[in-house]
């Protein structure tokens, strides 16, 4: 029970809680942090394992601090990949948003529609790895969402974002002039043109002359 405890509070970011499903809201994409992120949390890992195996054999005076760091080296490594690990990014068919921290949450969110550029940065060591880093221009310059670093398959996933816009702008297209049609006043038609009357005399009208018979 604590484990199940420690992992869905310490280890789940639980992205469903954050979607609104009355609204039609459907995850489109969730990235994680690219793989490249835990090579340095496996170093670290390495390097503390190898501290352990000097300490082997060695008098209990002289193991104090070869201890510590590689205690120290365990803790940061676990840190910082559950740190990855909870860094989520998601696209849905409504929005983008993004979640992290492990003890805190900060959840950094913008409606699709505001997104008003995508410049996708792959290095050389991207395109060899396989990732790049995404840098949003959207309207409200959201500090949680600018920069989007260590995004797999980046070309895919940026397409993706690109259609949801393109949906979103024709779905917005299609919505306002729908609202221009139905708010138009529409002009009443013409009046009827009234009806000329032959000239008679009795009328008043113009007399014409009368051919009397021989």
């Amino acid at each position: 029970m604590l484990f199940r405890w420690i992992r869905r509070t310490l280890a789940d970011p639980r992205i469903v809680r954050h979607l609104l499903a009355d609204e039609g809201e459907v995850v489109v994409d969730e990235v994680r942090r690219h793989w490249v992120v835990y090579v340095v949390p496996a170093l670290e890992s390495v390097l503390a394992i190898l501290l352990f195996g000097v300490m082997v054999g060695r008098d209990a005076s002289s193991v104090w601090f070869p201890l510590v760091l590689a205690l120290l080296l365990l803790g940061h490594a676990a840190w910082t990949s559950l740190e990855q690990h909870m860094d989520r990014f998601v696209i849905t068919n409504m929005r983008v948003f993004r979640v992290s921290g492990v003890l805190t949450k900060k959840v950094a969110t913008t409606p699709i529609m505001r997104i008003l550029d995508i410049t996708v940065d792959k290095p050389f060591i991207g395109r060899v790895l396989g990732f790049g880093h995404f840098i949003f221009e959207s309207a409200a310059q959201e500090q949680g969402l600018r920069d989007i670093r260590y995004v797999g398959r980046p070309d895919q996933r940026d397409l993706t974002i690109q259609r949801l816009l393109q949906r979103s702008g024709l779905r917005a297209t299609a919505s306002a002039s729908d609202d221009e049609d139905t708010t138009e006043e529409e002009e009443p038609p013409p009046p009827p043109r009234p009806r000329r009357r032959a000239d008679h005399p009795r009328l008043g009208g113009r007399t014409t002359a009368r051919r009397l018979p021989r």
